[in-house]
């Protein structure tokens, strides 16, 4: 199952799938209103002045014109696709590549394109001139649907000026993969949600002594984990596991994917479909993988501030976005993510991630980027302390205090200026307060 998840997010990810239907369903599309025409014949163009009546040499013009134009500006559109990956995996990082390729806008526009040519290719072939032994057939109903589809794909073009342009703009690339962030944790809510009345996840007393280990068969990094399938293959054989390897982590054939208690009910053949429950690949994906979509910004905004960019705005602007996913992590208090069965007896424990992890992924990877920046560094110290307000108990406070006293550390002994030294200490003062919940205005 976890497999065949894999293979149908990588179809639906892929630059040519939607391509391919769309230039399908055109062939399709073709066929049939080709049939429609040669039942229906031609009298009735003369009582639709708007269809416009043609011979055939006007028809196979018309069609040669319009399907020679669609290629070439699907060639020119591809171009233009290709120049904008160059500058997005150059200058934002390689790993925003995905993100281009997935956008529903691009694909459409090349399928327009190409399906417009398919249609027209294929009825060029049933328009024929009348011979001694063959009458004339020009199919107007489905010439009517080639001109319809030429001044569609006019008009998807100037979308897709429109959207290549506004897809560059780096405000926006960080707001997609930004979005994108937002909806991972609103499914990671929402699986976590309903565990939320279970009963204590506790782990057997002999867990550590009885269980056996299930190793990977492959290498790559793990992409899908079919979470319901461990939970009820665990049910049927009265197991309880703990994973040891969640989405985004890499592993070697032979590595622990996971604990399986006891050792004695496990024979190779469920261990096998323990193993099935898993899918990896050559790369990390954002389907399950929160850090995947929080490391993508934190790379933005380290690049952003390499000295071959230095660009400390589009920096902040990462770390704003990141600073708000924080604060609602903080504020919904997501616990980790357990398996119980019909019986509410835990089958399945598992690390999930929490504020912790989500500040030490942001701050913890950042700071030595943004400490060598004055505004980075105050802007930083601005956003730990605005995390104040969303804090949930003296751990994530004294964790942001801990963010706060090493990113002012690092800073202050970074500035080359006594004056850039001061506005660090002030941002540092304001930030201490406000996790402390000293500041009143």
């Amino acid at each position: 199952m976890a497999q065949l998840i894999k293979y149908w997010n990588t179809l639906k990810g892929s630059y040519w799938f939607i391509p391919t239907v769309m230039s399908i369903a055109a062939a399709i599309l073709s066929f049939v209103l080709t049939a429609i025409d040669s039942r229906i014949g031609d009298a009735w163009v003369a009582q639709m002045p708007w269809i416009y009546s043609i011979q055939a040499d006007g028809a196979r013009g018309l069609l040669t014109t319009v399907a020679g134009s669609m290629i070439g500006v699907a060639g020119v559109t591809f171009s233009i696709t290709i120049a904008a990956l160059s500058y997005t995996t150059s200058t934002l990082g390689p790993r925003l590549l995905t993100n281009f390729m997935n956008d529903r806008g691009n694909q459409i526009t090349l399928g327009t394109f190409v399906s417009t040519f398919v249609y027209c290719l294929l009825l060029l072939r049933v328009v024929q001139a009348g011979h001694e032994s063959n009458a004339a057939f020009v199919p107007h109903l489905s010439l009517a649907f080639a001109v319809g589809m030429a001044v569609a794909s006019l008009a998807v073009l100037i979308y897709f000026i429109h959207h290549i342009t506004e897809s560059l703009h780096v405000s926006n690339v960080v707001a997609n993969v930004a979005r994108d962030l937002d909806s991972a944790i609103d499914g990671y809510e929402a699986r976590v949600e309903a565990d939320r009345e279970k009963p204590a996840a506790n782990l057997p007393a002999d867990f550590d002594q009885q269980a056996v280990a299930v190793r990977a068969n492959g290498d790559g990094y793990i992409q899908n984990l079919v979470f319901g399938s461990l939970v009820n293959t665990a049910a049927r054989h009265d197991l309880v596991l703990r994973i040891e390897r969640a989405p985004g982590d890499f592993v070697s054939a032979g590595q622990t994917l996971l604990w399986a208690w006891p050792a004695a009910r496990v024979d190779e053949d469920i261990s096998h479909a323990l193993v099935g429950a898993y899918a990896w690949g050559r790369q990390r994906t954002e389907s399950q993988d929160v850090f995947f979509l929080v490391n993508e910004l934190v790379e933005i905004a380290a690049r952003a501030l390499s000295p071959g960019i230095n660009d400390p705005y589009t920096a902040m602007g990462c770390l704003d976005w990141l600073s708000g996913a924080l604060h609602r992590v903080a504020r919904h208090d997501i616990c980790s993510r357990h398996g119980f069965d019909s019986d509410d007896k835990l089958r399945v424990w598992a690390r999930g991630f929490d504020f912790e992890a989500l500040a030490s992924a942001i701050f913890d990877q950042l700071r030595a980027y943004f400490a060598s920046d004055r505004n980075a560094a105050v802007h930083m110290l601005t956003r730990i302390g605005d995390a104040g307000e969303f804090l949930r108990g003296p751990d994530q406070r004294r964790l942001m205090q801990n963010q706060a006293d090493a990113l002012h550390e690092a800073a202050v002994a970074a500035m080359t200026s006594e004056l850039d030294r001061r506005a660090v200490e002030q941002a540092y003062r304001r930030a201490v307060r406000l996790i402390d919940k000293r500041d009143f205005g």
